[in-house]
Protein backbone atom coordinates (compact mmCIF):
# COMPACT_ATOMS: atom_id res chain seq x y z
CA UNK A 1 0.00 0.00 0.00
CA UNK A 2 1.42 3.32 -1.10
CA UNK A 3 0.25 6.19 1.09
CA UNK A 4 1.53 9.59 -0.12
CA UNK A 5 1.67 12.64 2.33
CA UNK A 6 1.83 16.27 1.49
CA UNK A 7 2.94 19.09 4.19
CA UNK A 8 2.18 23.07 3.02
CA UNK A 9 3.52 25.29 4.84
CA UNK A 10 3.27 29.33 5.20
CA UNK A 11 3.52 32.23 7.12
CA UNK A 12 0.87 31.76 10.05
CA UNK A 13 -2.10 33.91 9.75
CA UNK A 14 -2.08 36.88 12.66
CA UNK A 15 -4.36 36.65 15.49
CA UNK A 16 -4.31 40.37 16.23
CA UNK A 17 -4.96 43.14 14.01
CA UNK A 18 -1.30 44.54 13.51
CA UNK A 19 2.04 43.86 15.77
CA UNK A 20 3.93 46.48 15.33
CA UNK A 21 7.32 45.39 15.81
CA UNK A 22 9.05 47.10 18.88
CA UNK A 23 12.54 47.51 17.64
CA UNK A 24 13.98 48.74 20.77
CA UNK A 25 16.87 47.46 22.75
CA UNK A 26 15.46 46.46 25.53
CA UNK A 27 12.32 44.31 23.47
CA UNK A 28 14.96 42.89 21.17
CA UNK A 29 16.85 41.53 23.62
CA UNK A 30 15.89 37.77 23.82
CA UNK A 31 15.84 37.46 20.04
CA UNK A 32 11.99 37.30 20.38
CA UNK A 33 10.28 40.19 18.14
CA UNK A 34 7.85 41.93 20.69
CA UNK A 35 4.79 44.31 19.69
CA UNK A 36 4.43 47.57 20.33
CA UNK A 37 1.42 48.33 22.43
CA UNK A 38 -0.84 49.03 19.76
CA UNK A 39 -2.49 52.10 22.10
CA UNK A 40 0.38 53.64 20.92
CA UNK A 41 0.66 53.39 17.59
CA UNK A 42 0.10 56.14 14.90
CA UNK A 43 -0.31 56.06 11.20
CA UNK A 44 3.62 57.07 11.04
CA UNK A 45 3.97 53.03 11.82
CA UNK A 46 2.17 51.87 8.75
CA UNK A 47 4.05 53.96 6.24
CA UNK A 48 7.85 53.95 4.76
CA UNK A 49 9.16 56.54 2.20
CA UNK A 50 12.84 54.63 2.72
CA UNK A 51 12.51 53.55 -1.01
CA UNK A 52 11.79 56.93 -2.69
CA UNK A 53 15.12 56.73 -4.77
CA UNK A 54 17.66 54.03 -5.75
CA UNK A 55 19.85 52.70 -3.58
CA UNK A 56 23.77 51.71 -4.21
CA UNK A 57 24.40 49.98 -7.62
CA UNK A 58 26.30 46.76 -7.76
CA UNK A 59 29.10 45.48 -10.55
CA UNK A 60 25.76 43.93 -12.10
CA UNK A 61 23.84 47.09 -12.70
CA UNK A 62 21.56 46.11 -9.33
CA UNK A 63 20.38 47.99 -7.12
CA UNK A 64 17.92 46.31 -4.75
CA UNK A 65 16.30 48.19 -2.00
CA UNK A 66 14.69 44.84 0.40
CA UNK A 67 11.86 46.41 2.21
CA UNK A 68 10.31 44.17 5.42
CA UNK A 69 10.10 44.02 9.07
CA UNK A 70 13.25 44.91 10.19
CA UNK A 71 13.26 48.09 8.21
CA UNK A 72 9.41 49.06 8.00
CA UNK A 73 8.19 47.65 11.56
CA UNK A 74 4.76 48.22 10.26
CA UNK A 75 4.89 44.68 7.97
CA UNK A 76 5.54 42.51 11.37
CA UNK A 77 3.30 38.97 11.12
CA UNK A 78 1.03 40.62 8.03
CA UNK A 79 2.64 37.52 5.89
CA UNK A 80 4.73 39.77 3.41
CA UNK A 81 7.87 41.97 2.25
CA UNK A 82 8.67 43.67 -0.87
CA UNK A 83 11.73 45.28 -2.79
CA UNK A 84 12.60 47.99 -5.28
CA UNK A 85 14.99 46.89 -7.57
CA UNK A 86 16.81 49.90 -10.16
CA UNK A 87 19.00 48.25 -13.07
CA UNK A 88 21.45 50.28 -15.13
CA UNK A 89 21.10 49.96 -19.21
CA UNK A 90 22.09 45.95 -19.18
CA UNK A 91 21.74 45.74 -15.57
CA UNK A 92 21.23 42.11 -14.36
CA UNK A 93 19.77 40.63 -11.26
CA UNK A 94 21.73 37.11 -11.40
CA UNK A 95 19.64 33.93 -11.15
CA UNK A 96 18.82 33.14 -7.82
CA UNK A 97 15.54 31.88 -5.65
CA UNK A 98 13.47 32.64 -2.85
CA UNK A 99 13.09 29.56 -0.28
CA UNK A 100 9.95 31.16 1.24
CA UNK A 101 8.16 33.17 -1.06
CA UNK A 102 6.45 33.47 -4.44
CA UNK A 103 6.92 36.96 -5.80
CA UNK A 104 5.39 39.59 -8.15
CA UNK A 105 7.44 42.09 -10.23
CA UNK A 106 6.10 44.97 -11.24
CA UNK A 107 7.26 46.74 -13.88
CA UNK A 108 7.61 50.53 -12.74
CA UNK A 109 9.50 51.82 -15.47
CA UNK A 110 11.59 50.17 -18.57
CA UNK A 111 12.08 46.90 -20.39
CA UNK A 112 13.25 44.00 -18.65
CA UNK A 113 13.76 40.86 -20.05
CA UNK A 114 12.39 38.34 -16.96
CA UNK A 115 11.84 34.53 -16.46
CA UNK A 116 12.30 31.78 -13.92
CA UNK A 117 13.20 27.95 -14.64
CA UNK A 118 10.79 25.40 -13.46
CA UNK A 119 12.04 21.83 -11.87
CA UNK A 120 11.68 19.91 -15.37
CA UNK A 121 14.53 22.90 -16.80
CA UNK A 122 11.85 24.49 -19.12
CA UNK A 123 12.76 28.21 -19.50
CA UNK A 124 9.41 30.99 -18.78
CA UNK A 125 11.06 33.85 -20.32
CA UNK A 126 10.09 37.07 -22.25
CA UNK A 127 10.45 40.81 -22.18
CA UNK A 128 7.80 42.69 -19.88
CA UNK A 129 7.00 46.23 -19.95
CA UNK A 130 5.83 49.42 -18.23
CA UNK A 131 3.18 48.21 -16.32
CA UNK A 132 3.30 44.50 -16.68
CA UNK A 133 3.28 41.83 -13.95
CA UNK A 134 5.38 38.99 -13.87
CA UNK A 135 5.08 36.49 -11.08
CA UNK A 136 8.41 33.62 -10.06
CA UNK A 137 6.43 30.48 -8.50
CA UNK A 138 7.88 29.95 -4.62
CA UNK A 139 11.70 27.89 -4.51
CA UNK A 140 12.39 28.20 -8.36
CA UNK A 141 15.12 29.85 -9.87
CA UNK A 142 14.28 33.38 -11.67
CA UNK A 143 16.35 36.42 -12.80
CA UNK A 144 16.04 40.15 -14.81
CA UNK A 145 17.82 41.60 -17.26
CA UNK A 146 17.69 45.50 -18.66
CA UNK A 147 17.41 45.46 -21.79
CA UNK A 148 15.87 48.85 -23.06
CA UNK A 149 17.93 52.12 -23.32
CA UNK A 150 17.03 53.60 -20.41
CA UNK A 151 17.30 52.77 -16.61
CA UNK A 152 14.05 50.58 -15.29
CA UNK A 153 13.10 49.73 -11.89
CA UNK A 154 10.71 47.13 -10.60
CA UNK A 155 9.16 46.81 -7.76
CA UNK A 156 9.30 42.91 -6.31
CA UNK A 157 6.43 41.68 -3.46
CA UNK A 158 6.77 38.71 -1.63
CA UNK A 159 3.97 36.54 0.08
CA UNK A 160 6.27 36.24 3.19
CA UNK A 161 7.68 38.71 5.62
CA UNK A 162 11.10 36.74 5.35
CA UNK A 163 11.53 35.21 1.54
CA UNK A 164 14.80 34.00 1.96
CA UNK A 165 17.33 35.00 -0.85
CA UNK A 166 20.17 32.91 -2.28
CA UNK A 167 22.13 33.88 -5.18
CA UNK A 168 23.48 30.99 -8.07
CA UNK A 169 26.67 32.32 -8.64
CA UNK A 170 27.43 33.25 -5.03
CA UNK A 171 26.11 30.33 -3.54
CA UNK A 172 27.88 27.89 -5.83
CA UNK A 173 31.48 29.64 -6.20
CA UNK A 174 31.15 32.02 -2.77
CA UNK A 175 30.52 29.22 -0.42
CA UNK A 176 33.38 27.49 0.21
CA UNK A 177 32.16 23.98 -1.43
CA UNK A 178 35.57 21.85 -2.30
CA UNK A 179 37.29 23.00 -5.78
CA UNK A 180 36.91 19.15 -6.92
CA UNK A 181 33.90 18.89 -6.18
CA UNK A 182 32.98 21.85 -8.66
CA UNK A 183 35.28 20.65 -11.39
CA UNK A 184 33.50 17.55 -11.73
CA UNK A 185 30.22 19.22 -11.76
CA UNK A 186 30.82 22.33 -14.29
CA UNK A 187 33.84 20.66 -16.06
CA UNK A 188 36.08 23.66 -14.94
CA UNK A 189 39.70 23.21 -14.33
CA UNK A 190 41.14 24.40 -11.12
CA UNK A 191 42.66 27.57 -12.35
CA UNK A 192 38.99 28.63 -13.41
CA UNK A 193 37.24 27.78 -10.45
CA UNK A 194 40.20 29.60 -8.42
CA UNK A 195 39.21 32.29 -10.96
CA UNK A 196 35.51 32.63 -10.33
CA UNK A 197 36.16 32.07 -6.56
CA UNK A 198 37.96 35.07 -6.52
CA UNK A 199 35.15 37.24 -8.49
CA UNK A 200 32.24 35.64 -6.97
CA UNK A 201 32.92 34.86 -3.40
CA UNK A 202 32.09 37.04 -0.46
CA UNK A 203 34.93 40.52 -0.21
Amino acid sequence: MNINISILASDPDPVQDFCIANTSESATASNAIQCKNSSLATVEDFVYSGIMSPGKFGQTGLSAISVNSNVFPGLNTLGMSFVRADFEVGGVNVPHYHPRATETAFVLEGKIYSGFVDTNNKIFAKVIEKGEVMVFPKGLVHFQMNVGDTPATILGRFNSQNPGLLRIPTSIFGSGIKDELLEKAFGLSSKEITKLKKKLGPH
